[in-house]
């Protein structure tokens, strides 16, 4: 399970090249087992409800899960409800609807490559178009074609319809020309807007890219030695209390942090200029519970590595 969730994170990681590469094999992949084992198109009426199921409620639970494996989002939510004043530290009102937008984005992700491979596969978008009952979109479909298109237009993926097999194929091959379309248009305008998103961060960035690349190996290793050193403590505090237990005496002093400083460290991180520190634990070790007067912005990639 540990290295599911370590792949996962690899994929989630937006500026990996590695992890668009992972996400992509494994999206593809999904979505070609879901063709040619799950999904078999009814050829009836209710094509178009049937198809847009296939298309879009996978990138709806791939949405959810991107949320949840987000640990910005339990950073986020975690005790929001008993002190909603933790989405707005410091007075800043837009500071919680700046981290769900940014939540959001992150999570659109996955769900956008879904679609925008299922559209270029073409075979819920065929499925889901053929049932589409708009005059105009069906005389587009069966213009120069026999009467029975319109009438029968929803069983051409099946190839049922009493047509001739020709003018099937066409209409399916129209139908998948469409879906390809849009799935390139799509990819383009996603691309187009990564780049402007990236390139107006790094415009507005308030540390230079040398620093930036320290930065991400510091959170990085803050975030293994973390790992490690909760290891050990929670193991010599299991074995202090089973000892004190099994033994029949009094525990030894055994120091750990309060629960405000776990608190202050669970914090969303927030950069200031005039007191720079590159995350919340090490705020905490340098300034304890101090509170800094100034404009602080949010950078996302800090929080994502715990």
């Amino acid at each position: 399970m540990d290295v599911l969730h370590k792949l996962l994170k690899l994929c989630a990681d937006k500026k990996s090249a590695i992890g668009y590469g992972f996400l992509t094999i494994l999206t593809a992949g999904g979505q070609q087992l879901f063709s040619l084992v799950v999904f078999q198109c009814p050829c009836t009426e209710h094509n178009l409800m049937y198809g847009c199921v296939f298309l879009f409620a996978p990138a709806v639970v791939l949405m959810l899960i991107s949320y949840f494996l987000n640990s910005r989002t339990w950073k986020f939510v975690t005790g929001c409800c008993l002190n909603p004043k933790k989405m707005c530290p410091n007075g800043y009102r837009c500071f919680g609807l700046h981290v769900f937008l940014q939540l959001l984005l992150n999570s659109l992700i996955v769900p956008a490559m879904w679609i925008s491979i299922a559209l270029l596969h073409g075979t819920f978008y065929t499925c889901a178009m053929s049932a589409w009952q708009n005059e105009e979109f069906v005389q587009h479909l069966c213009r120069n074609k026999s009467e029975q298109c319109q009438t029968q237009l929803y069983k051409v993926t099946c190839g049922k319809a009493t047509m001739p097999a020709y003018e099937s194929q066409e209409v399916v091959l129209v139908l998948q020309a469409q879906s390809q379309v849009l799935g390139w248009c799509l990819i383009a305008v996603l691309a187009s807007i990564s780049l402007l998103c990236t390139c107006w961060s790094s415009c507005y960035s308030k540390v230079s890219s040398i620093q930036m690349s320290f930065w991400k190996i510091y959170t990085e290793k803050e975030k293994d030695k973390f790992d490690q050193l909760a290891q050990e403590y929670a193991n010599k505090l299991a074995e202090r209390n089973l000892r004190s237990f099994f033994e029949n005496k009094e525990p030894t002093a055994f120091e750990l942090p309060n629960n405000k400083a776990w608190e202050k460290i669970s914090a969303l991180y927030t950069f200031n200029a005039d007191h720079q520190y590159y995350s919340t634990l090490h705020k905490f070790v340098e300034h304890g519970d101090e509170n800094f007067s100034g404009k602080e912005v949010m950078m996302d990639f800090v929080d994502a590595q715990v």
